[in-house]
């Protein structure tokens, strides 16, 4: 294994790491989404809440097959965080990571206006914020890749034209599209399957890392 893989399962999911500014940040998330949830319960409209989860559950999906592709090259993830943090839940992220991708989606929900037909740069808005964001996020990790604090081991998943868009469309993109998907579809039934559907694949991909196989990552 790769010394960023060592230094990542080091401390991994140890309580005694937390610092005391994970509880405001926690706070912070949770004023976010009672004011949603507030606000969804007289209008009706979910969106936001939904926008907010269907991100968390994509990266959440993300940092499950991160985790097994460690254990199945027995080697490295694509991406691992042996950085400084309050609590480092798999190899590839960390609490402040979640505490970032849990508002995430409500951030671009409200980056679009109500208009269905809206453009910018003669893009429709919802693909040019998803754009804009997605580059901007890809900005950020590389940011943090040069500074040590997110390792990236393999040559394709690195900063190389190639990887640059790899990362762009697999590492980020794909949660704003899905994002798209929900708060388009028709009914409030619809929305929730799919949300559902995004959290069981890898609520179930864990249970069989370590449940079945006893795998960690």
């Amino acid at each position: 294994m790769t010394e960023a893989t060592l230094h990542a399962l080091d401390g991994l999911r140890d309580f005694s790491m937390i610092k005391w500014y994970v509880i405001p940040l926690l706070a912070l998330v949770f004023y976010v989404y009672n004011k949603e949830i507030r606000l969804a319960r007289n209008t009706g409209n979910w969106n936001a809440v939904l926008a907010g989860a269907t991100i968390f559950g994509m990266d959440f999906f993300n940092e499950t097959w991160n985790g097994w592709v460690l254990v199945l090259t027995q080697r490295s993830a694509f991406w691992t965080t042996p950085g400084d943090t309050a609590l480092r839940t798999t190899v590839g992220w960390n609490i402040e990571i979640m505490f970032m991708f849990a508002i995430l989606g409500i951030i671009y929900y409200y980056a679009l206006s109500e208009s269905t037909t809206e453009k910018i740069l003669g893009i429709p808005e919802k693909w040019f914020w998803a754009v804009t964001y997605s580059i901007f996020c890809v900005f950020v990790e590389c940011l943090l890749n040069y500074g040590g604090h997110l390792v990236w081991e393999y040559p394709w998943w690195h900063r190389t034209f190639e990887g640059i868009w790899l990362i762009f469309f697999f590492g980020y993109f794909h949660f704003f599209v899905a994002a798209l998907i929900v708060i388009s579809l028709k009914t409030l039934r619809n929305k929730l399957i799919t949300v559902s559907v995004i959290y069981a694949v890898p609520i179930v991909m864990n249970v069989l890392a370590f449940g079945v196989f006893g795998w960690n990552y």
